[in-house]
């Protein structure tokens, strides 16, 4: 069975962002991904947006233009697929509200619904989603450690 894999925006600044702290470990982890597909969102590609073109980012941010650019490659990838968002966030993270603790879990939460949703999986490096996840949604979820 080929599983989705819906990446939050760190692992995806750390897919392309040599200086990441955790550029080789995702790099690894991509290598060696062979087996289903992994993609994007609205959110995550607003996020990577919103983050990477920020003057306090890193020294000499991305333009608007550089930054379409890297997610326009991103998603020419034989692997990729575009997550769409159809439901709202009080609909996907039913399954899971009570463990949600606060405002920072808010865009959290909803990833990891959406892949709950559409049996997939969200990469992370947050190991705080395990708990949000539960015992329940653990399939739901990989933390790149």
């Amino acid at each position: 069975m080929t599983r989705k894999h819906l990446l939050d925006v760190n692992v995806v600044i750390a897919l392309v962002e040599p200086g990441h702290q955790h550029f080789q470990r995702t790099q690894k982890w991509f290598r060696t991904f062979t087996r289903g597909t992994w993609g994007l969102c609205p959110l995550t590609e607003t996020a990577f947006l919103r983050i990477t073109t920020n003057p306090a980012f890193r020294p000499g941010p991305r333009s608007m233009g550089q930054a379409i650019a890297v997610l326009q490659m991103m998603k020419s990838h034989h692997r990729h697929v575009y997550w769409e968002i159809k439901d709202s966030w009080v609909d996907v993270t039913i399954p899971f509200a009570h463990r949600i603790l606060g405002h920072q879990q808010v865009t959290d939460a909803y990833l990891l619904g959406l892949a709950i949703k559409e049996d997939g999986m969200l990469v992370t490096f947050d190991r705080g989603l395990k708990y949000l996840a539960g015992s329940e949604f653990t399939r739901n979820l990989l933390v790149l450690e």
